[in-house]
């Protein structure tokens, strides 16, 4: 259980240190957020696959094909339609509307809850690996996921200080991101030792969720800018970062 405590710490702050880094370089280019956003996505690109529907067709059994799919295609309807549900909310940021365009301002807040939303799956992602009592294997979700939350955390704070979020408030958003993701590993962790039968749909499911954000959110995203060679090369970077960590940590 300590273990699983330090590790939804470690996830968790994974975002916030990001946004450290963010503030310190609020400049940020263009270019380099688009590298280091598809950097993360080769990381959970990889994670997903090895940490999690790999294992899911594993401890599946017979039937593991179809539990497989089956918790694929769950998981990424459920964030398609979270994605729907998403409110505008620059309101509740106390914005001044008179000198920032609210259009603006909703889309930084989509992007936001959208990272929010998706670190819910990542942390569940994390806490079914340690239910699953694979402790390598767990180890090996919760470093992909940790890594790919760095440059994330770096990425939001650029924007939402340029649509005129207070640097507190803009602070506080991250912060948020990152506490989502300590929930989701307890989400996930629980619900997996109270019903052990659940675990293979849970890491297909977690899998599907990543693998929609990855291609619904973040490869639209570095690849609409003329960024997309250093993109690809980033996330090429990153899914082999994470070959390097399941050769060490996998087991």
């Amino acid at each position: 259980m300590e273990l699983v405590l330090l590790t939804a710490l470690g996830v968790g702050g994974a975002t916030v240190f990001g946004a450290v880094i963010g503030f310190i370089f609020k400049k940020i280019t263009h270019k380099i957020s688009d590298i280091a956003l598809s950097f993360a996505a080769g990381i959970m690109l990889a994670a997903s696959v090895i940490g999690l529907i790999l294992p899911s067709l594993e401890y599946g059994g017979k039937y593991g094909i179809i539990i497989t799919i089956a918790g694929i295609f769950a998981g990424a309807f459920c964030l398609n339609l979270m994605d729907k549900l998403i409110p505008h909310m620059h309101t509740m940021l106390g914005v001044d509307n008179e000198h920032y365009n609210n259009s603006n301002i909703d889309k930084v807040m989509l992007f936001i809850l959208a990272i929010a939303i998706h670190n819910l799956p990542e942390g569940i992602a994390a806490g079914v690996g340690f239910g699953s009592e694979n402790t390598s294997k767990a180890l090996f979700i919760a470093v992909g996921i940790a890594l790919q939350n760095i440059p994330e955390g770096m990425i939001i704070i650029g924007p939402m200080l340029g649509a005129g979020v207070s640097p507190r408030r803009t602070f506080v958003c991250a912060l948020a991101t990152g506490v989502v993701e300590v929930i989701g590993t307890f989400i996930g962790y629980f619900a997996v030792s109270l019903a052990e039968i659940i675990l293979p749909f849970a890491l297909a499911f977690a899998g599907g969720t990543m693998l929609y954000v990855i291609s619904d959110e973040m490869l639209v995203e570095t690849h609409h800018d003329g960024n997309q060679r250093g993109a690809t090369y980033a996330l090429l970077v990153g899914f082999c970062i994470m070959l390097i960590s399941e050769a060490f940590l996998g087991g």
